[in-house]
């Protein structure tokens, strides 16, 4: 971890501009891999790139940008950009759910703030829809708990940045005995809290202060007590492995990684030209962003479902059988599916922004 003396001060990195596009390559790059591993569920894929602490670290920075305004001005903008694409989820999911049997009780307010994991029917589908939702139950206490943790940042930088970390480490034991929905929180907020603090750091300046050789010295060394831990707890890349049921490894990992790709973090003012072509899926993934994430899930299941129909086919089981059982038709078929989301409900987006609805925001 990084415990090396600071440097003389230096400048604060400058501020971001309204879209840095370094940032903006990584969420989209995130959002892609996100996707990929629900699909086919390589053990390898968070190791190679660690989605979840990419997210929340560009988050952070954000956040810490923002809160220069008044904290509650700031809190109350998040909610409302964050919430009405998971009332739009919720409208048509828990409708969907009613006419399968589900009777919703009183938690089911747990689907206009996600304070806790909303309820949902037993089914694979209602499932797979509700898989996401832990995310933004997650970011939304990292959202309330900002003004605090970016006051605890500016006055102890290094033990605030590393206390998910040791609180990570406490739960793994077993300690102390929680509440489920507590302790589930608990674990999500110490699993990724250290790289939201880490996107906040970055903004202050705090990592700048740094010498140049701490980051690419310390960071590997992070990410190889993550990839200890895990071997100690059995982590493989076998297909019933993951590196997200030992939540201390991923932390360590996504730490280090996440150290590493915001001590590179240039700031780009238009993508590099070699990547310029595709700067229009870019654009849109980020302004999307919520819809896909709440959507693929399910979208993944109504791919997997509808190809795995094509077996039924017997001309195509008899003569391409490798493209039956072939990843990348499901693929292209769940992005297609995730694209007629963005099209159906990712208006609601813009209608949280206070932005007028755009179908389909491929131009900044």
């Amino acid at each position: 971890m990084p415990r090396t003396a600071e440097a003389p001060p230096a400048p604060a990195v400058p501020q971001l501009p309204g879209r840095d596009h370094y940032f903006a390559l990584l969420r989209a790059l995130a959002l892609f891999r996100v996707v990929l591993y629900h699909l086919v569920g390589w053990a390898w894929l968070p190791l190679l790139f660690p989605s979840m602490g990419v997210m929340f670290a560009l988050a952070g920075a954000l956040m810490a940008r923002s809160l220069k305004r008044p904290a509650l001005q700031v809190i109350r903008g998040r909610l409302r950009r964050l919430l009405p694409p998971l009332w739009i989820l919720g409208a048509v999911g828990g409708t969907a759910m009613v006419v399968d049997g589900w009777r919703p009780g009183l938690s089911a307010l747990l689907w206009i703030l996600p304070l806790s994991d909303p309820p949902f029917l037993g089914a694979e589908w209602a499932a797979d829809l509700a898989e996401p939702l832990w995310y933004l139950r997650a970011y939304l206490w990292y959202v309330l708990l900002s003004p605090l943790l970016l006051r605890c940042l500016r006055r102890l930088p290094w033990p605030t940045l590393l206390a998910p970390l040791a609180l990570s480490a406490v739960l793994s034991f077993g300690y102390p005995t929680l509440p489920g929905r507590i302790d589930s929180a608990l674990t999500d907020f110490s699993t990724f809290g250290a790289c939201w603090i880490l996107g906040m750091a970055r903004q202050e300046g705090i990592l700048s202060r740094l010498p140049r050789y701490a980051v690419p010295s310390l960071a590997p060394a992070v990410m190889l007590a993550g990839l200890w831990w895990a071997a100690r707890h059995h982590f493989s890349f076998s297909a019933d492995s993951e590196l997200d049921s030992i939540p201390t490894a991923q932390a360590l990992w996504s730490f280090g990684a996440v150290l590493l790709l915001l001590h590179v973090s240039p700031s780009w003012d238009s993508l590099p030209p070699r990547l310029r072509h595709w700067d229009r899926v870019v654009t849109l993934l980020n302004s999307r962003a919520v819809t896909v994430y709440l959507w693929h899930n399910i979208c993944i299941f109504a791919a997997a479902s509808l190809w795995d129909r094509m077996w039924s086919i017997d001309v195509l089981g008899e003569s391409v059988p490798w493209l039956l059982e072939s990843w990348i038709p499901e693929l292209l078929l769940a992005w297609s599916l995730i694209a007629l989301c963005i099209l159906l409900f990712g208006w609601a987006e813009d209608f949280a922004a206070g932005r007028g609805p755009r179908l389909w925001p491929d131009r900044t």
